[in-house]
């Protein structure tokens, strides 16, 4: 059962190794320790080779350490089989990438709707109406029935930002966001996600390269050669 007073995230001396038992293995984290409390507003920084995306994987429950603790909403992932850590990404965690990953053919509010047909099974008015109320908050309603592919790029990252959305998770990964962007677009995506974050009290943790979005946040996490340095808060 999640705990909804507790912390979103917890680490506790996450290591990961690649090619285990072989002359090339390789230790990528080294001892990752991470608390995300409900509402923060967080940036992931750090050099290319520094360990973000095996940490990041890790986080969305798309890989697994090699030792140490991870939780969600005070949930041990450890010991939990394929199919439970599946469920328990569903429901807790929205993934928003670089590249939106949105089905081109689908509208707006078909994409939208996505996890929730993954989670249910089959289509209602419930979804239908769920995925229109998303697109609405982040300034799509016009546009719930366009295709994806007649939307520009900074509307269809909006359109991929309601459906990471579309579970109510407690914790939003956000890989890049705004990378393929340009500045307006960019800093209107931007916006919304912090907007998302201080309305609803959704966590989010960005991984990205700028600057100066991350000073925008309230708390910049650095990982350099798989190890965290102190977390400090954003001017």
């Amino acid at each position: 059962m999640a705990e909804r007073n507790g912390p979103v995230l917890k680490l506790e001396g996450v290591r990961k190794s690649f090619n285990i038992g072989t002359p090339a293995e390789t230790e990528v984290l080294h001892g990752i320790d991470l608390v995300l409390e409900r509402g923060e507003f967080c940036a992931l920084i750090g050099p290319s080779g520094s360990g973000k995306s095996t940490l990041l994987n890790i986080i969305g429950l798309l890989d697994r350490p090699t030792s140490g603790r991870l939780l969600i909403e005070g949930k041990d992932t450890q010991g939990l089989d394929d199919a439970a850590q599946t469920r328990l990404r569903g429901h807790s965690i929205g993934f928003v990438f670089q590249y939106h990953h949105l089905i081109s053919a689908f509208s707006a509010a078909e994409n939208v709707m996505m996890p929730l047909l993954l989670d249910r099974g089959f289509p209602n008015a419930a979804m239908r109406t769920r995925a229109e109320d998303l697109l609405s908050e982040v300034g799509l309603e016009k546009w719930k029935n366009n295709p994806a592919s007649h939307m520009s790029g900074g509307q269809q990252q909006r359109v991929a930002i309601a459906r990471a959305l579309a579970m109510k998770p407690a914790l939003i990964l956000a890989d890049e966001p705004t990378g393929n962007l340009d500045t307006k677009s960019a800093d209107d995506v931007f916006a919304m996600m912090r907007r998302v974050n201080v309305e609803q009290g959704t966590t989010f943790l960005i991984v990205t390269h700028n600057m100066e979005l991350a000073a925008q946040t309230d708390r910049i996490i650095e990982i350099v050669d798989g190890r965290l340095r102190e977390s400090h808060g954003a001017a």
